[in-house]
């Protein structure tokens, strides 16, 4: 019986920049996967009888990014009143409760019928007093890592990829994208700017804890998942917010031993002049034309020696577009990031991709790497 391929070891080897100018791919390939299972879908032609994510890229013949090991970390709190409930309003949608003895906060999810997201139809933080609720939970918020799981998941995954962790978005992101949304997030900072920027701190307090947690755990590779998209965190904002916390954390994660990273999407020309300012070693999921806002060529120039994480458009595995354009954005990503490139899908495919130009990038990469 043939050996495994080794992955995990190959992608050390190129993070390490021990791999001669190899890559590998490593695309995101979930939603596809889970949008079927949703909806209880055959999958379609060989794919048939896939029965789990693992059996996919096994199938493929590809390795996993591993994010899925965030879940090997326990969140928990030092206050032992903090006590969470859920309300069933009708089949789609969920009214969620936090009660403290700071006060109580609500927030309502609305399920659709094609996949498992879920939207906010009311966010968690409206007003300065729910904003005071969720700085007492990040006072109060503790994390350890759980060996057991992370063994379990290892017994799975094996060689598959190389166990990746997500850092809690930084302060603003959070309200952004978790509490308040853009619209509120911007009225509270403009007109509550003392308890905001109460809040900021506590969240970089509770993610230094994260961070100084991970400083003992056997991570390799760190991602802040944060999903920065420039129309929205604005240099001014990245500068002042974003930039301080990003260096705090890469100063304690590099002293371990930790290859970083962090997830932008969306538009990010903008924030290019503060790429390398960061203490990163790469950036995750720029976009490139015809999908976001730049080239590759102006992702190069703005990422000088760091690496780029993924570099391909998602839209370019959807059948409407020309075989040939993906084909020549994978190889020019092949070549402009030689030696400095992981590369994947920016950021993930959709349920309308094909598993065919998956596999088609596969080989243009085993060509790539059988050249060096």
């Amino acid at each position: 019986m043939d050996k495994p391929r080794d992955y995990a070891t190959e992608l050390r080897e190129i993070l390490n920049r021990r791999a001669n100018g190899r890559t590998i791919w490593q695309p995101r390939i979930l939603c596809w996967y889970s949008d079927r299972r949703y909806r209880m879908e055959e999958f379609p032609g060989r794919f048939r009888g896939v029965d789990s994510e693992r059996e996919l890229f096994k199938r493929l013949g590809i390795s996993n990014r591993l994010y899925e090991f965030t879940y090997c970390i326990n969140y928990k709190s030092d206050d032992p009143g903090i006590r969470y409930e859920k309300r069933k309003i009708d089949d789609l949608t969920d009214e969620h409760f936090i009660h403290t003895k700071k006060g109580s906060v609500n927030a309502i999810y609305r399920r659709n019928l094609s996949n498992g997201a879920e939207r906010e139809m009311k966010w968690w933080v409206e007003t300065p007093n729910d904003l005071e609720v969720f700085m007492y939970i990040e006072e109060n918020r503790q994390y350890a890592f759980d060996r057991g799981v992370y063994d379990q998941k290892m017994e799975t995954w094996g060689p598959m990829g190389l166990p990746g962790v997500h850092i809690p978005r930084v302060n603003i992101q959070k309200m952004f994208i978790e509490l308040c949304g853009v619209e509120n997030t911007i009225y509270l900072l403009n007109d509550y700017p003392d308890t905001v920027e109460a809040f900021f701190e506590s969240v970089n307090r509770s993610n230094m804890r994260f961070v100084e947690m991970l400083c003992d755990t056997p991570y390799e590779w760190v991602n802040f998942g944060d999903n920065i998209h420039s129309k929205i965190v604005s240099p001014k904002l990245f500068e002042k917010y974003v930039l301080p916390h990003y260096l705090e954390r890469n100063e304690k994660l590099h002293a371990a031993g930790k290859f970083t990273c962090a997830h932008f999407d969306g538009d990010v020309k903008e924030l290019f002049p503060y790429f390398r300012e960061c203490g990163l070693d790469g950036i995750e999921a720029i976009t490139p034309l015809p999908q976001g806002d730049v080239t590759l060529k102006e992702a190069k120039d703005a990422l000088g020696d760091m690496f780029l994480i993924d570099g391909i458009a998602a839209i370019l595995f959807e059948e409407n577009y020309p075989l040939k354009m993906l084909r020549r954005q994978a190889e020019e990503c092949m070549h402009l990031f030689e030696g400095q490139l992981v590369m994947g899908i920016s950021d993930e495919i959709s349920s309308h991709g094909t598993m065919d130009r998956i596999e088609y990038v596969a080989e243009l990469v085993e060509d790539f790497n059988a050249k060096r």
